[in-house]
C-alpha cells in the first residue's frame, strides 16, 4: 500500500508525540539541580577594613612608641657617657690631690735627708740611699716605700736555723736588690741560732719565747707595716698577725716618743757600728746603718745619738738591729758599708728587698 507524504508525516508526528510530551513536561514541572555549599566561613568579614585600619593605627602608635624609645636610649646613652667622663675627670683629681699630701710629707722627709746618693724604682719598691754624717759618727740612711708588702721578706740562714751566711750571699741567694742584717744570734752546738723569738714562712722558728729583759721583736705583718715590741704571749703577737720577724734590743722609739735606754745598752758598747730599722707614719721605712772600726765603744753611734736623730727625721717607731761587725747595708750588688770586721759577717737572719 502506496502511502502518501502526508499520510508518512502523519505517522511520524504520532509517533513522536509521547518522547515530546515527556519532554515538555520535564521541562515545565522540573528545576535545575542545585549544589549545596556553606561558603560562610569564606565570606569577607565587613568589619576586615576597620581592623585594618586599626592595626595600621597601632603600627604607627608603635612605631612612633619606638622612635621615643630609641632617642630616650641616646640620650640616656650621651648622658651616662658625659656622668663617665665627668666621674673620670673628678676620680682623676681626687687622685691626684689625693696623693698632694703624701708628696709634701715625703718631700718634708726626705729634705731632712739631704740629696739621694744611689737607689731603686720600680713599680714594687722604691729605695732612696743618703749619707748621714752629723759629726760624731757616720753613716746611711735609707728610706724605702714598699709598693708591694711582698717587696720585702726575710732569710734565715741557708732556711734553717743553726745556718748563717753574709747579708750578700742571701741577697745573691733570693734575688733581692738589697738587704740588712736583721735580728741578734746565739752561738752553740756547732751552729748560730736566731735569737729569741723568730717568725719566717708562717710558723715560729724555735717555738714563740716571751719576751724577757730588754728583747724586743720586729718585722712585718701580712700588709706590709712595720710592727714589733714586747710580747708577753704569743697570742699578742699572732693578733698582729705577722709575716716575719726577728728579735734583738732595744726599743727607741715608739709612736714618736724616745723610750728609755737600759743601762747596759748605754755603755756596752757606748759607741758601735749600728743597724736600726724605723718607719715613718706613712708606713715608708727607714733604715740607719753606722760606720765604725770596731765593737769596743770608741766607734760609731751611740743609741742616744740614734734616738736624736731619728726624732729629727721624724719617724714614728724603730727598732736596734744586731749591730758590731754585724751591721751590714747591701744595695745594687754592693756592700755599702765597712764592716768592722773586715768583711761580712755570716749572720742567721736578713731583711731583704726585691725589685
Amino acid at each position: 500500500m502506496r502511502m502518501t507524504p502526508k499520510q508518512v508525516n502523519r505517522m511520524f508526528m504520532l509517533a513522536l508525540a509521547p518522547f515530546i510530551g515527556t519532554w515538555l513536561f520535564i521541562w515545565l514541572f522540573s528545576s535545575s539541580p542545585r549544589l549545596e555549599l556553606d561558603i560562610s566561613a569564606y565570606v569577607p568579614d565587613t568589619s576586615l577594613k576597620e581592623r585594618s585600619a586599626k592595626i595600621s593605627r597601632g603600627l604607627d602608635q608603635a612605631s612612633v612608641t619606638v622612635d621615643k624609645t630609641v632617642n630616650s636610649i641616646e640620650k640616656t646613652g650621651r648622658l651616662y657617657r658625659q656622668t663617665t667622663a665627668t666621674m673620670s675627670t673628678l676620680l682623676n683629681k681626687a687622685e691626684a690631690q689625693a696623693v698632694i699630701p703624701e708628696r709634701i710629707y715625703d718631700r718634708r722627709v726626705t729634705s731632712k735627708l739631704g740629696a739621694p746618693i744611689d737607689g731603686v724604682n720600680s713599680d714594687r719598691i722604691r729605695i732612696q740611699l743618703f749619707r748621714i754624717n752629723p759629726g760624731s759618727y757616720s753613716g746611711y740612711a735609707m728610706k724605702i716605700k714598699l709598693k708591694d708588702p711582698d717587696a720585702m721578706k726575710m732569710a734565715l740562714g741557708n732556711g734553717q736555723a743553726g745556718k748563717a751566711v753574709t747579708t750578700m750571699q742571701a741577697v745573691n741567694q733570693h734575688g733581692a736588690v738589697a738587704g740588712i742584717n736583721a735580728g741578734g744570734y746565739a752561738d752553740g752546738n756547732g751552729g748560730r741560732y736566731p735569737l729569741s723569738t723568730t717568725f719566717i714562712d708562717g710558723h715560729y722558728v724555735s717555738g714563740f719565747q716571751p719576751s724577757f729583759k730588754e728583747l724586743a721583736f720586729v718585722g712585718l705583718n701580712q700588709s706590709g707595716q712595720l710592727i714589733g715590741g714586747k710580747f708577753r704571749n704569743k697570742e699578742e703577737l699572732d693578733r698582729l698577725k705577722p709575716k716575719f720577724g726577728a728579735t734583738f734590743v732595744p726599743v727607741l722609739m715608739k709612736n714618736g716618743k724616745k723610750k728609755p735606754i737600759p743601762e747596759k745598752w748605754r755603755t756596752t758598747p757606748a759607741r758601735a757600728p749600728r743597724t736600726v730599722i724605723a718607719n715613718y707614719k706613712d708606713d715608708q721605712l727607714l733604715i740607719l746603718v753606722t760606720e765604725g772600726y770596731d765593737e769596743k765603744g770608741g766607734s760609731g753611734a751611740t743609741l742616744k745619738e740614734l734616738q736624736d736623730k731619728l726624732q729629727h727625721l721624724g719617724v714614728k717607731d724603730a727598732y736596734n738591729l744586731d749591730g758590731g761587725g754585724s751591721s751590714s747595708l747591701i744595695l745594687n750588688g754592693r756592700v755599702v758599708n765597712k764592716p768592722s770586721d773586715g768583711q761580712l759577717r755570716p749572720v742567721p737572719t736578713h731583711f731583704l728587698f726585691f725589685k
